[in-house]
């Protein structure tokens, strides 16, 4: 009896398995989210220089490992990649909570996060890169901004789901958000094997003796549709300066916000990590609006110029709290975390816009390619910010080290008016792009 046909792959299922995808995966990742710099510093015996250092070491295994694992999502496919992340990142989190208990010290947690480094590497751009291509190939008539943004939600509702659990898992135990982490990448490995179909994209074989000419093959790609592109090059330059802050400061925000309050409440922590997922959650709510029919490719440079400018003026005055009030205590803490929560808001907006509009001008065959190049410069600045800011961190305080990484933004939103001047000129030249 001849076994009954495959069942078409659809838009739908396209969608249903980008949303599922960043629920889980970011459901998993966040649960060590906010009390991961804790956990360092009390378990692990680190200073915050050290806590930065190691922090930098995971961004440096990025920027090594962007290129290899590049080439491994545009040969043998997207599926694999996010497979073999999976398997890294659960490896890589087990050794952190081995770590202490092994008496590695800093050596551990910098072995650990190179292999962790590498784990995400394989993640990036393969997720937004097998949608896109699978959502052309199943006749996808819409914008994609809006599955970007529900796929920012689904992440917002997981990063909220995860920080809550974190915090009141490590409120009982530190290592304990670490090791339910690696229980859902695993359940996580299995629904990816189910719903991810390799659709609008022909794998090949990727061999140990072609991989060098497969590397220069996609770096070259990756320099004429990324660097050497007007309207993506600026945007390469937002993710690296943009890097030397983000990273820090959202791992410097733990212990800051401590401080702030004088208070030892670790669950604290997973509230207002939840919380600024949430409000991400509302900011992708609104990308519909923001965003009007017909004219996205024209808007989104403006909007996220606009987004841009207000981040910044957001993240220098979360700063400033901590150096105007010279004591700690609930009014500082609720003002910081107000306009953190604000940031979040922000980003939510941004986020989703700012994938559609990079993917628009990224040829579906280099796509992954030019993603993680893209990261690559925002590991290059978080390289680069993590070890200086956490520095002074430690010599000065972390309101200084805030303000200093802050001001790298003021960047943002030239560069993002830059690249809106090229893509109008591209539109009445398109042999400029």
């Amino acid at each position: 009896m001849p076994a009954p046909p495959a069942r078409p792959y659809t838009s739908r299922n396209v969608v249903f398995g980008y949303v599922t995808i960043n629920v889980l995966f970011t459901l998993a990742a966040s649960l060590i989210w906010a009390i991961n710099t804790i956990f360092l510093i009390r378990d692990g015996h680190l200073g915050i220089f050290q806590v930065m250092i190691v922090n930098a070491v995971f961004t440096v295994g990025q920027m090594a490992f962007e290129v290899p694992t590049g080439v491994v999502a545009d040969t043998i496919g997207r599926r694999a990649s996010v497979l073999l992340a999976l398997v890294t990142l659960m490896v890589s989190t087990l050794l952190y909570v081995a770590t202490p208990h092994w008496g590695l010290g800093i050596w551990g947690f910098i072995g650990a996060s190179i292999i962790l480094g590498l784990g995400f590497t394989f993640q990036t751009g393969s997720v937004d890169a097998w949608m896109v291509d699978a959502l052309d190939a199943t006749g996808w008539d819409r914008p994609k901004d809006r599955v970007f943004a529900w796929g920012q939600m689904a992440s917002g509702g997981g990063m909220l789901t995860g920080s809550l659990l974190g915090g009141l898992l490590g409120q009982l135990d530190l290592s304990l958000p670490y090791l339910v982490r690696a229980g859902l990448l695993a359940a996580s490995f299995v629904v990816v094997a189910v719903v991810v179909r390799d659709v609008g994209f022909t794998p090949r074989p990727l061999r140990v003796s072609t991989f060098g000419a497969e590397a220069r093959k996609i770096m070259q790609a990756g320099t004429q549709f990324g660097w050497r592109s007007p309207v993506v090059r600026p945007l390469l330059w937002v993710s690296g300066f943009t890097g030397i802050f983000l990273f820090y400061g959202f791992y410097a925000w733990q212990p800051y916000v401590l401080d702030l309050l004088s208070k030892n409440y670790v669950w604290l922590l997973g509230v207002v990590t939840a919380a600024f997922s949430l409000a991400g959650i509302v900011g992708n709510f609104l990308v519909k609006r923001v965003m009007r029919e017909g004219t996205r490719r024209r808007e989104a440079p403006r909007v996220l110029a606009a987004a841009a400018g207000l981040e910044t003026a957001v993240a220098l005055c979360i700063g400033l709290v901590g150096i105007v009030f010279v004591r700690s205590g609930v009014a500082p803490a609720a003002i910081a975390i107000v306009l953190w929560l604000t940031l979040g808001l922000i980003s939510g907006v941004s986020g989703p816009v700012r994938s559609s509009y990079i993917n628009d001008y990224i040829p579906s065959a280099q796509r992954a390619t030019v993603l993680s190049l893209d990261a690559f410069f925002g590991d290059t600045g978080a390289a680069v910010g993590q070890p200086v800011l956490g520095w002074v961190s430690g010599r000065i305080s972390i309101p200084v080290a805030w303000l200093i990484g802050a001001a790298f933004l003021v960047t943002a939103p030239f560069l993002y008016v830059s690249s809106g001047a090229a893509a109008r000129r591209a539109a009445a030249k398109p042999d400029q792009l």
